[in-house]
């Protein structure tokens, strides 16, 4: 029997893919917004693609700001603009 994959759709570009080609954002009970890696964590998540680009359209038409329902602060982006750098790099 084949196993289901999960596919979730990116708040950036509005594509569907499979959980593991995409980057979790969290929102955590404490109340930061974090990149998880393991998409193992506890909190809201929402997916992007592993693509700056699409954190970029996600920023421009507020996804993610849909996505938690509430306004992010502009240097929570700069650091997850910055994280997406780093993982690109890689």
């Amino acid at each position: 029997m084949n196993k289901k994959i999960p596919m979730r759709q990116c708040v950036g570009c509005g594509e569907m893919k499979s959980k593991k080609e995409m980057l979790r954002v969290l929102k955590t009970v404490e109340g930061p917004i974090v990149l998880d890696v393991t998409g193992k964590k506890n909190g809201r998540g929402a997916y992007l693609c592993r693509k700056q680009d699409c954190l970029k359209k996600a920023i421009k038409g507020k996804g993610l700001e849909r996505s938690f329902k509430m306004s992010i602060p502009t240097e929570v982006y700069d650091s997850l603009l910055e994280e997406f750098a780093n993982i690109e790099a890689e």
